[in-house]
């Protein structure tokens, strides 16, 4: 028995990104293994699901699915803390990280796989990383890889009808990031959140994308820097308490989480328990359509969940109507 976890993951991947800056952050011994060939066979025995990231404990124990790892290991890792004692606040940072992890991956997977300087690039790591291949065998993996992601696009509700409103909440949010940023290390102040482990994965992969990169570092060089920040996070100083963050936390929160992230979550959630095959929900004056999201109805129950012991606490109440989430998970 060895005294390390092992990490199956991709570089690709912002749900492994998020789980080694977790294991880096708590300075948990670990091994990173990037998934390949070699020990693909390795990998399949362990996995329930064909997910990445799989956690290995020393004692054998495996474990899927980004957030429910943190969840798992955190009790066995409390320190550094990463949940603010304030209530308010770290109710906030919960439903940031659920905003990271199923909002903001459609800002990333749309930048990587709707361009084709993106798809190649993408498509090229994955062919020379993941599956080892070079020379004249490279091209045509990569090739093969950009035929299979490209049609995934719909998955996340990416279309040619919604790009431009993904393309829109990803500048605004980086906007108002750049804002909230402009004078501290991190989401919740001198000490990396729940939050910051969600929403900075997928910000670090857009700064792996040329166009999404572009983007990100013309329009808010801090919000890049604290993303690629956030994949060897230290602490630098205390949590900050919701009042000093809410002067440029709650327009994030009105803007993107109340405004697009909760509706749509809610309306996906409503198609899944009437069985609809695609759903439509108005988000202000934009109608987003796309197939329902299976995983993404359970993590909200699961974000109901971790909420719930919150909502009596003091100020948490007074948080959720400041930032328009109210009527969304009060």
């Amino acid at each position: 028995m060895t005294d390390r976890y092992r990490i199956y993951g991709s570089e690709l991947s912002p749900y492994s990104c998020k789980v080694r800056a977790w294991f880096r952050y708590k300075g948990v011994a670990h091994d990173w293994l990037p998934r390949t060939r070699e020990n693909d066979g390795d990998f399949q025995k362990l996995a329930k699901l064909p997910l990445i990231p799989l956690v290995v404990s020393p004692e054998g124990e495996v474990m899927q699915d980004s957030t429910p790892i943190i969840d798992a290991l955190e009790p066995k890792f409390p320190l550094p803390p990463i949940h603010p004692e304030e209530a308010a606040a770290q109710a906030a940072s919960a439903i940031l990280e659920e905003y990271g992890d199923e909002w903001a991956n459609k800002w990333m997977f749309h930048y990587r796989w709707s361009r084709e300087v993106d798809q190649l690039s993408a498509a090229e790591r994955i062919a020379a990383g993941r599956l080892g291949f070079s020379g004249p065998a490279l091209e045509e993996a990569v090739k093969q890889i950009q035929a299979r992601m490209v049609p995934r696009l719909s998955y996340v509700g990416s279309s040619a009808e919604t790009a431009p409103f993904i393309e829109r909440s990803y500048r605004d949010a980086l906007m108002l990031l750049e804002t909230h940023l402009a004078n501290r290390d991190y989401l919740f102040g001198g000490r990396p959140a729940f939050a910051d482990f969600g929403l900075g994965a997928q910000l670090y992969q857009c700064a792996t994308d040329p166009t999404a990169n572009g983007i990100l570092g013309s329009l808010a060089p801090r919000t890049r820097a604290w993303a690629v920040r956030m994949q060897e996070p230290k602490a630098s100083g205390p949590f900050e308490p919701w009042s000093a963050l809410a002067p440029t936390l709650v327009p994030l929160f009105r803007e993107e989480v109340a405004a697009r992230f909760l509706p749509w979550s809610r309306a996906n959630a409503d198609a899944l328990g009437a069985g609809a095959p695609r759903f439509t929900v108005k988000l202000g004056p934009h109608d987003f359509s796309q197939v329902p999201q299976k995983y993404h109805a359970r993590s909200l129950e699961m974000l109901m969940s971790r909420l719930a012991p919150l909502l009596g606490q003091s100020g948490v109440r007074t948080m959720l109507e400041q930032t328009a989430c109210a009527a969304w998970l009060g």
